[in-house]
């Protein structure tokens, strides 16, 4: 009886001891639930740092534009009458200044060897024998053959073949106070044309050309007409005559009297 007793009461403990941890373990789980779920903080990452910009040495911080100028309206031009006079001149179209031509060189040396011939025929025609002279060479040759196919002088009849010693000699005679030939009224008047460059080098010129030689001697005219052959050498005054040839187209025709002058 008494062992069954026991084995009651223990069994009760047991029971007792099963329901006491069955409350505590519910008073455990009671109390997790009443705790705050503790949140979780995102660690947040360091920004990244921009580069700072580098400064350019030397090189000025550009401005901001400036605003363009509002434009004015133009101002209204007020047309000034003038007189009639004053209005021709205006209007008159400006004089136009002709450039020199270079006395050699291209495209300068027609013009500069025609002005040398038209200047050697007013030389002629006003009479500055001494001028006339001092356009040739120390050994330049005043030449007019008879006929047209004569190649030299030298032993040949011509009707002038003079160097500058001859020139100065006909010169002197020409200007004598007694010289006869300048007595009565007497003139030439030349006129030169169709000039043609037939050759050049660096030192000189050969040049072909027309002329027409009209003397007058009181009463009587005469007229002599051909081809000038010129050989020109550059110098630095300007060209000068190594050789002037002169083929008349009437060199054989009877004359009254003879030349006493340069054609």
């Amino acid at each position: 009886m008494a062992t069954k007793k026991k084995a009651a009461v223990k069994k009760a403990a047991a029971k007792k001891a099963v329901v006491k941890k069955a409350v505590v373990k519910k008073a455990v789980v009671k109390k997790a639930a009443a705790k705050p779920v503790a949140k979780k903080v995102t660690a947040k990452k360091p920004e990244a740092k921009k580069p700072a910009a580098r400064k350019v040495a030397g090189k000025p911080a550009a401005k901001p534009a400036a605003k363009p100028a509002t434009q004015k309206p133009a101002a209204r031009k007020v047309a000034v009458k003038q007189p009639a006079a004053k209005k021709a001149l205006a209007n008159k179209p400006a004089v136009r200044k002709t450039a020199a031509a270079p006395a050699f060189g291209a495209g300068g040396t027609q013009r500069a060897v025609e002005q040398f011939l038209y200047k050697q025929a007013e030389i002629l025609d006003t009479r500055q024998w001494q001028s006339f002279i001092d356009l040739f060479t120390p050994d330049g040759v005043y030449w007019v053959p008879i006929t047209p196919d004569q190649t030299e002088w030298e032993g040949s009849p011509s009707i002038f073949a003079e160097d500058k010693l001859m020139m100065e000699v006909r010169m002197r005679r020409l200007t004598h106070p007694q010289a006869w030939s300048q007595a009565p009224m007497w003139a030439t008047n030349h006129l030169v044309s169709n000039v043609v460059v037939e050759s050049e080098t660096p030192t000189e010129v050969k040049v072909r050309s027309r002329f027409h030689m009209m003397e007058l001697r009181r009463d009587t005219v005469r007229h002599f007409g051909g081809i000038y052959w010129h050989t020109l050498v550059k110098t630095a005054g300007g060209y000068k005559i190594k050789l002037q040839r002169v083929d008349m187209f009437n060199s054989q025709a009877p004359y009254e009297y003879v030349l006493q002058i340069w054609v």
